[in-house]
């Protein structure tokens, strides 16, 4: 009985901790993000999945980390053609990393809740860092090409191309 009541004030502990801290920043931070959260509509949901605090028990501080979790693992689904770019999707799986290691965590038997409380702050970290990769990307693309520029990268792309077809020479490979 003694030992009920002592598990039963960790988890309250564990609760009131994690409850504290759980505040994403799920609103867009600049103009691009806003544009983009009406147009992609994974974003939208994502944001939209973070922005909903669970309240009263442990379970649903879990089943929202599981939501948030699948939430995440679609931003990689259907991005924009103006940000399916390598450094957006690393900052994606990034997110998607920080997220899920949260879910990890949150259940597990003995919930860790400083690494939980430290996940949350570095899933804002990261949100805003992709925020704004999205937002440098656009203001990339505002920048108008010099005449010649395009026949220029071009050229470079075709220089560093590896031929297909090997002349009577036999390739190779280690294992």
């Amino acid at each position: 009985m003694e030992e009920n009541k002592k598990e039963m004030a960790k988890n309250e502990i564990i609760f009131s901790t994690i409850e504290k801290a759980w505040v994403f920043y799920d609103t867009p931070i600049n103009e691009t993000t806003e544009e983009s959260v009406k147009t992609w509509n994974e974003l939208r949901l994502f944001l939209a999945e973070l922005s909903k605090k669970p309240k009263k028990t442990i379970g649903a501080f879990q089943r929202k980390a599981t939501a948030i979790s699948k939430a995440a693992m679609n931003l990689n689904t259907n991005i924009p053609i103006q940000f399916d770019k390598p450094q957006i999707k690393s900052r994606i799986a990034v997110v998607i990393t920080k997220v899920r290691m949260m879910d990890l965590y949150i259940h597990l038997d003995r919930i860790p809740s400083e690494k939980v409380v430290q996940l949350i702050s570095e899933i804002n970290k990261e949100l805003a860092t992709l925020q704004r990769e999205m937002d440098k990307t656009v203001e990339k693309s505002k920048i108008p090409q010099e005449e010649g520029e395009a026949d220029l990268k071009r050229m470079l792309d075709e220089s560093r191309a590896i031929p297909n077809t090997y002349s009577n020479t036999e390739v190779i490979t280690i294992e």
